[in-house]
């Protein structure tokens, strides 16, 4: 697969297992599943979901950004939560960063566990 090209940031946490932040094939970006890590310190932020959210936008946001793309290029997107109460909290840190006429395509499941404990994680992917 000659055209497939590893996507790395240090703005993004780095991967803590066998995967990459992102992979782009062609004009198709996939990118790993980003949870509240903050890069600098690797450490968790999880003071509300609002502000868990928010972290593993702006995350997502360093791996778009290092694959020379927005969030205007993302058209689908994972969200795994914990618990579907905290949909509506997450749902409007999320809509913050798309434009809803052009928003992407969406799948939300609750499941029974994130790595690390957190409450949120979103993948996405990006074609330029």
């Amino acid at each position: 697969m000659s055209d497939k090209k590893i996507i790395f940031t240090d703005k993004a946490p780095a991967p803590i297992g066998p995967y990459n932040q992102a992979v782009l094939v062609g004009n198709t970006l996939y990118t790993s599943g980003q949870i509240a890590l903050n890069p600098t310190t690797m450490e968790l932020v999880l003071d509300d979901i609002e502000t868990e959210t928010k972290q593993v936008m702006e995350n997502m946001k360093a791996v778009l950004d290092a694959a020379d793309m927005t969030f205007d290029h993302v058209v689908k997107t994972t969200i795994f939560i914990m618990d579907m109460g905290d949909f509506a909290r997450i749902n409007s840190v999320y809509g913050s960063y798309f434009n809803e006429a052009t928003a992407p395509a969406r799948e939300t499941v609750q499941v029974a566990g994130l790595p690390k404990g957190v409450n949120v994680e979103i993948s996405m992917t990006a074609i330029k």
